[in-house]
């Protein structure tokens, strides 16, 4: 259970942050910055819901899942796997999670048109918000990878598939809030030159 009952602590003013395992590192170290990046992927799909303004609300339903699902990404990456014994059960990223966003793709896309273009981000409000927190998530995804790859850490291998096919989701609920796909606007190659 998580208590907050004090904001500020000041532990931080020296450019640390402590891990859920009770380990400092700096601010600006790959896992931190790993996580605080899926928080801020987090951050732009509350604002994409506000834009959406509920609607659809099968679509509404599903980023509110998400949205608590990357709490849970969150406390993944932030509880390095070391192998040590912690008092508690770390959260992990499971692979229902993955296949529960690969099924919620599915069920939108049935109902879009093949694209035969690249989509500009854009055509409403919702869908432009939808696209930046796509591109966040991808970032978020790139920075997870990159800590995968360093030598000395450990990441969950579901905590990647879920990033990854996050943004896959992202990118087809922007399209199914552009009136499934009737207002997207595509990219004209060379249409400026």
């Amino acid at each position: 259970m998580v208590v907050l009952n004090k904001i500020y602590t000041r532990t931080g003013d020296d450019g640390t942050t402590a891990l859920g395992s009770g380990q400092r590192l700096k601010k600006y170290n790959l896992r931190v910055e790993s996580y605080g990046t899926v928080d801020e992927a987090n951050a732009a799909i509350g604002m994409a819901r506000i834009h959406l303004g509920g609607q659809p609300p099968d679509l509404e339903a599903m980023l509110f899942r998400i949205q608590n699902d990357m709490f849970d990404l969150g406390a993944d990456l932030c509880v390095p796997d070391t192998g040590e014994k912690l008092p508690y059960e770390p959260l992990r990223i499971t692979d229902a999670q993955v296949t529960r966003l690969e099924q919620e793709i599915d069920a939108m896309n049935q109902f879009l048109s093949p694209l035969r273009s690249f989509v500009l981000p854009g055509g409403t409000a919702g869908a432009a918000a939808l696209h930046v927190a796509r591109t966040v998530t991808r970032r978020a995804e790139r920075l997870i990878v990159a800590l995968a790859d360093q030598a000395d850490e450990l990441v969950n291998p579901a905590a990647i598939k879920y990033a990854n096919r996050l943004s896959d989701f992202l990118f087809v609920a922007s399209r199914y809030a552009n009136d499934r796909g009737g207002l997207d606007v595509l990219w004209v190659p060379g249409k400026n030159r």
